[in-house]
């Protein structure tokens, strides 16, 4: 998969579409709405390969499952292949269990651009760049304030050194958590 201009380098940032609770639910809208016993096979299948230390293991699990829903459903299995490998990231490169939850959804990008959304939505005319750029950084300052911490923050060196960031001050980790 082709990296986009200006995409971050993280390994654990990959594409919102890998992110293992939007896989989720885009395997379960693609099975049928009438058969809950089997959507709740699925996500429960799921789930648990997700909680598996080990990546290999878990990826062969979701592999397994898709050959098991290819011959009814086979957009639900097409749905689940697609970025199987990404959606081991945070398994793959040991980090810690109390940061999973958080890195495993998109809700740390979401929150802060809904609160840009809802604090730019009345600007009727954006007049030039320096203009957005400028209501873009108040918002998201204005935003910052209903910040909480991260579950996990306490690991949040431990994620710096798999990131290869180990040069990073005391000072500078404290001002992240």
């Amino acid at each position: 998969m082709a990296k986009a201009a200006g995409q971050p380098k993280s390994p654990l940032l990959w594409p919102p579409r890998q992110r293992p609770t939007l896989q989720l639910r885009n395997v379960i809208e693609r099975l049928p709405k009438d058969d809950k016993m089997l959507r709740h096979q699925v996500r429960s299948l799921l789930r648990a390969a997700w909680r598996l230390p080990q990546a290999d293991e878990g990826l062969a699990r979701m592999k397994k499952l898709a050959e098991m829903i290819e011959r009814d459903h086979p957009k639900a299995a097409a749905s689940l292949r697609e970025g199987l490998e990404e959606t081991f990231t945070i398994n793959r490169h040991d980090v810690p269990p109390s940061l999973h939850r958080c890195l495993a959804t998109t809700n740390v990008i979401e929150s802060p651009q809904s609160g840009v959304r809802k604090k730019t939505s009345n600007v009727c005319r954006w007049r030039d760049g320096d203009m957005i750029l400028r209501w873009v950084a108040g918002a998201f300052l204005l935003t910052e304030r209903n910040f909480r911490k991260i579950m996990g923050y306490q690991d949040l060196w431990t994620l710096a050194g798999i990131l290869g960031r180990t040069n990073a001050t005391r000072s500078q980790q404290e001002k992240v958590a």
